[in-house]
């Protein structure tokens, strides 16, 4: 398990924020997605963490942070400001390597693209969440058929823009339903318990209705500089490689690793997940000095 290290103060919100390796270890930031809190990490923590000083946060609306009520609050430009937060918070004197998966992901798309990110960040490891203005972008000139087939693997994303149909599949399946599609759909046969987890369900549901329709509707040109390390997930059920296309275009230092793992990788196959993770921070300090 990580282990509680402070709660840090995000302007209207507090974030739980969680540790495990040794201080003086450079730092790496964990970033979980939806519907998941920190705990998603901590199999990938403990592999990491003999090498790395491993952070990560409940982001808002999850775990044992902060849940705005209003839906305005989840959009990317809040959730970056709180992922730079607890970066400068927890590692102070120097930029933190940022690892995303899912909702993680796209979030820190959104914080490494910002102009000031070189202060922040020392490198970006994106796993299953693209850049939701590079999707928009990437729609408009997509052959229909990719278009159609990323449609099918994204169903869930109009659920969600139903308030009353996300919140009835929560409160009524809960963790059960929640625990048989890990199971079924990405073979995880004892997939972690949380107490927070049809609450973390129901906030983060609007993550898709705050961002989702804008962003595809109004792409905005989004590059980066920064050293980014894509790890695609060659079972993932949920974001097709299609959609990853082109990317070197908006971030030029790019480097692509394969993990033969579904979505939920980081539950599934974290030694692996986390040996790529390793493999790119060096590469990428390599190349530093």
């Amino acid at each position: 398990m990580l282990q509680r290290l402070a709660d840090i103060d995000a302007g209207p919100v507090r974030l739980a924020a969680y540790a495990r390796g040794p201080a003086d270890a450079p730092p790496v930031l964990l970033v979980h997605g939806y519907p998941d809190n920190a705990q998603v990490w901590s199999d990938v923590a403990k592999h990491l963490a003999t090498d790395f000083r491993v952070l990560a946060y409940d982001v808002r609306g999850a775990g044992q942070s902060t849940r705005p009520k209003h839906e305005h609050a989840y959009q990317l430009q809040h959730l970056a400001s709180d992922l730079r937060a607890v970066g400068k918070a927890l590692s102070p004197n120097q930029p933190v390597h940022l690892v995303g998966h899912d909702w993680g992901s796209i979030q820190a798309w959104e914080a490494v693209t910002a102009k000031t990110a070189a202060q922040d960040f020392a490198s970006f490891t994106s796993i299953s969440g693209p850049c939701l203005d590079h999707i928009g972008h990437w729609l408009s000139g997509a052959p229909k058929a990719a278009a159609y087939r990323q449609a099918l693997k994204s169903w869930y994303v109009g659920l969600f823009h139903v308030p009353a149909a996300g919140e009835a599949l929560w409160r009524i399946g809960g963790q059960r339903l929640w625990h048989a599609g890990l199971k079924h759909v990405e073979g995880i046969t004892q997939p972690p318990s949380s107490p927070t987890q049809i609450e973390d369900g129901l906030a983060g549901m609007a993550l898709y209705r705050a961002n989702v329709g804008q962003r595809l509707r109004k792409p905005r040109q989004r590059r980066t500089q920064l050293p980014v390390h894509l790890i695609q997930l060659a079972r993932d059920h949920f974001v097709g490689p299609a959609m990853l296309d082109g990317l070197e275009h908006w971030a030029p230092q790019t480097t692509r690793s394969t993990l033969a793992a579904g979505h939920w990788a980081p539950l599934s196959h974290p030694q692996a997940l986390a040996g790529l993770i390793r493999d790119g921070i060096t590469i990428t300090t390599r190349a530093a000095a």
